[in-house]
């Protein structure tokens, strides 16, 4: 996709989603087909990128709707945005929140950051873990596991007593529990599917009072999918995120600021297509069928 202005005021617009105001209380989230690794974007997008993030978000919402509100309206691309079929099935109309100041990551598994952390202090988040862990090893229960949220750099881990200080201990204890229960929801979900998620990113805001669930869910860019029959502790497993982009990216010994290097041809194919495969084999549709993913879909 080509990224574009809208004819509504343009909000902000981050690594992958743009954002614009419909009203006083409702937004417009346009999720573009870029690609970013390590907080830097990419110059080669991955077509219905953007698609696959908006169809899977709307799949996990209805699933945990009764583990907590969210701020989800509609997926109809509003009158307001014009007649643009590239925006077709990568749109959300979403209520206004007030969101927190930190990002509430839910691990299950030993990998990541947390795995290097694990290596180097024998603590996760600062916190201790059982001795002998190996990589990618599932932990004794699904941890809460908060950041912050960087305006420029990489976000940084945090333990919860700093994320109570900085959104407050009784957000803090209720994003706790919010992100804890939709994981395990989702894992037992995909467990059933043959699929492993070893860790999850949730972003919570508040909404007439309540903390809701926003943004994007449970997707490939803010979750690590891995296949239940190609796990194994002490190995990384292949994956349906971007992980095999990433690991393409350290081989070529980039130093992770911009530009970033040239992604080729197949590397672009292969991502699409994990991607792709994470929303069919999590959702048991046919991409296909998603709103846009034909020709009209294309259209410039």
């Amino acid at each position: 996709m080509t990224d574009r202005e809208l004819p509504l005021p343009h909000i902000a617009s981050g690594k992958v989603r743009d954002i614009y105001e419909l009203d006083d209380k409702h937004l417009l989230f346009v999720t573009s087909d870029r690609m970013s690794a390590f907080d830097v974007v990419m110059a080669e997008p991955i077509p219905d990128k953007g698609r696959v993030l908006t169809a899977l978000t709307a799949f996990w919402l209805e699933q945990l709707a009764d583990v907590a509100t969210n701020h989800l309206v509609s997926l109809e691309v509003p009158v307001a945005a014009g007649d643009a079929p590239y925006l077709e099935g990568r749109v959300m109309v979403v209520r206004k929140a007030s969101m927190l100041p930190i990002e509430c990551i839910v691990r299950g598994y030993l990998s990541g950051s947390a795995w290097a952390e694990y290596q180097k202090t024998g603590t996760m988040h600062g916190q201790p873990l059982p001795q002998g862990l190996r990589q990618s090893e599932q932990l004794p229960e699904p941890v809460f596991t908060p950041s912050t949220k960087a305006d420029t750099g990489h976000d940084e881990n945090i333990s919860f007593e700093a994320a109570a200080s900085l959104a407050g201990e009784a957000l803090a204890t209720e994003a706790r529990r919010i992100s804890l229960a939709a994981y395990q929801r989702a894992a037992d979900l995909a467990a059933a599917r043959g699929i492993i998620i070893a860790d999850t990113k949730f972003e919570l805001g508040v909404i007439d009072g309540r903390l809701c669930i926003c943004d994007e869910v449970l997707t490939p860019d803010s979750s690590r999918f891995w296949p239940a029959d190609g796990w194994e502790a002490g190995s990384t497993p292949p994956s349906f995120d971007k992980q095999p982009l990433r690991d393409w990216l350290e081989g070529t010994g980039w130093d992770k600021t911009p530009p970033p290097p040239t992604l080729p041809p197949d590397v672009v194919v292969a991502t699409r297509t994990r991607y792709v495969e994470a929303y069919e084999r999590l959702t048991g549709r046919r991409f296909a069928d998603w709103p846009g993913v034909g020709p009209r879909g294309r259209a410039s």
